[in-house]
């Protein structure tokens, strides 16, 4: 069983990946990011610097999975991602333009063909207020800079990405708006819940609110 975790910025991801490893007794893959050495300077002066940032990105992506899926998912272990490789394109199609774009593309699409896709991918949901609150809450250094209309721009992004079929993959949408997955050990529960009854997983119970 392969699980992706996606959603914008501050949703909390990797916080949900970590919490779900006990339950699925799986491993987990975690998106290395502070590793980009134009991260910093691109949060700052996003023209300048997206493209360097978005190529790291997009090769340290591609050399991560591709090293640690298959070898996971042969040895029959279940595995839990916080990131898709597909959804660095989304990020592109916001921060690059013209031939930076196209070029971008071509590498990525020659790149994807080579990366398992995911039995799942649990999309987290959140208003731009929320993610603001939690990115300041964690209170990285090179988050500071982050400027709300950037997250707002992704927010539309992605909800406009994962509206539609995702490279064959089912979506389970989860609105975490209301939801303290690291104070509330029932809010995990009830994810859990779904993601079994997605997946049809037992034991599990239909159609668990989320409230």
């Amino acid at each position: 069983m392969y699980i992706a975790i996606e959603g914008v910025i501050g949703v909390g991801k990797t916080t949900l990946a970590r919490l779900l490893q006990p339950v699925f007794e799986a491993e987990v893959l975690l998106e290395v990011f502070e590793e980009n050495p134009f991260l910093s300077d691109f949060y700052s002066d996003r023209a300048r610097y997206a493209f360097q940032t978005q190529i790291f990105f997009l090769l340290s992506r591609y050399h991560q999975q591709n090293n640690n899926v298959p070898k996971v998912l042969a040895e029959g272990k279940n595995l839990i991602a916080d990131y898709t490789f597909a959804k660095d394109s989304l990020f592109a199609g916001i921060n690059l333009k013209g031939d930076e774009l196209d070029m971008y593309h071509k590498v990525h699409e020659a790149l994807g063909e080579k990366i398992p896709k995911p039995d799942l991918l649990v999309y987290l949901q959140a208003s731009t207020d929320t993610l603001m609150q939690r990115i300041a809450f964690r209170d990285r250094p090179y988050e500071r800079q982050m400027e709300r209309s950037y997250i707002d721009e992704l927010n539309t992004a992605y909800e406009g990405f994962f509206s539609k079929p995702f490279d064959h993959t089912p979506i389970l949408k989860i609105d975490t708006n209301d939801l303290n997955i690291i104070q509330n050990a029932e809010h995990i529960k009830l994810i859990e819940n779904r993601i079994r009854e997605t997946l049809g997983l037992a034991p599990f119970q239909p159609a668990l609110p989320l409230s």
